[in-house]
C-alpha cells in the first residue's frame, strides 16, 4: 500500500474519531440544556480523566472551537459554561 492511502486511510479514521467525539460532545450538552456545562464537565461525563496538571477531564478545547464555529454550541463569557445553540 502506498504512503498516499495510509495518509488517506489514517484522514478518514481521524474525521470518523472528530465526529464521534463531537457528537458525544453534544449529546452530553444536549441532556443539560439549562445551565450549560463547563469544559471540564463535559470531560468527566465523558469519563475523559486525561489531561496536564489542573486540567485533567477537559474537553480539548480545539473540539469544542470546531463545534462553535460549525454555529452548534456557544460558550457564555460570564460563566465559562457551554451550550446548544
Amino acid at each position: 500500500m502506498s504512503s498516499q492511502n495510509n495518509n488517506a486511510d489514517a484522514y478518514e479514521m481521524a474525521q470518523l474519531a472528530l465526529a464521534q467525539m463531537k457528537a458525544a460532545v453534544y449529546m452530553v450538552l444536549a441532556s443539560n440544556r439549562s445551565n450549560g456545562l463547563r469544559n471540564v464537565d463535559i470531560g468527566r461525563s465523558l469519563r475523559i480523566y486525561h489531561g496536564h496538571a489542573r486540567h485533567e477531564g477537559h474537553i480539548s478545547r480545539s473540539l469544542l472551537a470546531m463545534m462553535e464555529n460549525d454555529g452548534v454550541i456557544e460558550q457564555d463569557d460570564q460563566t465559562k459554561t457551554w451550550k446548544l445553540i
